[in-house]
């Protein structure tokens, strides 16, 4: 007789894996599914920043004379295919309107809650796993290039203050007292101080991984597009066979959108993709924490593998050829700052962020099917939520009370 388990988890990624995790430290029987090893999708390739401190998304800009700049694809923070526009752009219209100002401070609060669990929630995890070597707790900075860009987040720093959060403002000798091998002149940067960061986000997210089958937990080779509703609740082909289980969770970052339009559901889901590529540092140069470049869009991450440069956000169809041209520019530009040498693998690697146009991820019920549950669409924010998100999705999923209202995350919020 094949065994029912209690729940089937879609996706070793981030949110997949903490999923999984939190599931199995409830008792719960649980198999992990996923065509790939754990943390090899988009959960390898970010900033490695658990962003505790964050406030307003990622936005688009809004302004005539930036849209312009960007509409010419010549700019570092992005890049698009033509090709995929008419796919798009409906998508992007509904984005442009979510980074109206007054809506990236709605995101910000409604959101708050979540990011407030995020750091908390990732040691813990890691402390379970014996992941705490990947882990720094000093913060990350942004930069600013720009004196006038640096007081444009005067709004934001005091919504920060508000939650009371450590956001601290520092001049560009504040800053280089903290990461003394940057170079060149700036304006200053703002020190994000509820952050950790870690040194292998790929790296983290086996460890829980392994941390997960340890513990009891199950983790199988296959493919998530033959999910089916079965008698039993919902069942899944791999590797070793079909799996079946009461309750099914999609966490499958960008491909999740394909996977629930099978159940009938339409979701507005979008891939930024992002690129990276890792560089040895010239000299005797280091950095202790990672390096937003604000005004040009990268960020500089000290990594196990060397120094990691990735980029911004590239609106293209999610399967697309690659286009890396945003590494090159990135690189000239990070020159400036910092004294990088030659480059760790032959080619960039290339990810693929699953982002909603209002920056909210989709977590909680599948309103038409007892037993499904989603969690996706973190779009930037996958890597610092996933456990964050765990911990409410299965509060839900056990009938408790969860200790984030999970209402605002609805997959029927756009009707």
């Amino acid at each position: 007789m094949t065994a029912i388990h209690d729940v089937l988890v879609l996706g070793a990624g981030m949110v997949g894996v903490s999923a999984a995790l939190e599931a199995r430290r409830r008792g719960l029987s649980v198999v992990l599914v996923d065509r790939r090893g754990p943390g090899e999708e988009t959960s390898y390739g970010n900033s490695g920043v658990i962003d505790g401190g964050n406030l307003y998304p990622v936005a688009m800009p809004r302004d005539l004379p930036t849209l312009f700049k960007h509409a010419l694809n010549r700019q570092t923070a992005s890049h698009y295919h033509l090709a995929a526009l008419p796919r798009v752009a409906g998508w992007m219209f509904d984005y442009w309107r979510w980074s109206a100002v007054d809506k990236l401070e709605e995101t910000a609060r409604v959101m708050r809650p979540f990011f407030a669990e995020a750091v908390g929630s990732h040691r813990e995890f890691a402390k379970i796993a014996g992941a705490e070597r990947f882990f720094r707790q000093d913060g990350w900075l942004e930069l600013y290039r720009l004196q006038s860009s640096l007081d444009a987040q005067e709004r934001r720093l005091k919504l920060a203050k508000e939650y009371g959060l450590n956001s601290t403002k520092l001049s560009m000798g504040e800053t280089l007292e903290l990461e003394p091998h940057l170079k060149g002149a700036f304006a200053g940067a703002i020190w994000q101080q509820d952050s950790d960061t870690v040194s292998s986000p790929g790296g983290v997210t086996k460890a829980y991984a392994e941390a997960f089958v340890a513990a009891g937990g199950r983790l199988a080779k296959g493919d998530a597009m033959t999910l089916a509703k079965v008698p039993e609740g919902f069942a899944v082909d791999t590797d070793e066979g079909r799996v079946l289980a009461r309750q099914a969770v999609v966490a499958l970052g960008i491909w999740s959108k394909d996977l629930v339009a099978k159940f009938g559901y339409s979701v507005p889901l979008a891939a930024k993709r992002g690129y990276h590529r890792h560089y040895q540092p010239k000299g005797n140069a280091f950095l202790s924490r990672q390096v937003c470049d604000e005004d040009v869009g990268y960020v500089l991450c000290p990594m196990e593998q060397g120094i990691r440069l990735t980029t911004g956000v590239e609106i293209a169809l999610a399967e697309a050829p690659k286009t890396p041209v945003q590494v090159e520019r990135a690189f000239r530009a990070a020159s400036d700052l910092f004294d990088l040498g030659e480059p760790v693998e032959a080619e960039p690697w290339m990810g693929r962020r699953p982002a909603t146009p209002d920056s909210r991820p989709i977590i909680g019920p599948a309103p038409g099917h007892e037993g499904l549950w989603f969690a996706f669409g973190h779009g930037h924010w996958g890597f610092t939520l996933g456990p964050a998100t765990a911990k409410a999705l299965l509060s839900a999923m056990s009938g408790e009370p969860p200790h984030v209202d999970l209402t605002p995350y609805r997959m029927g919020r756009w009707g």
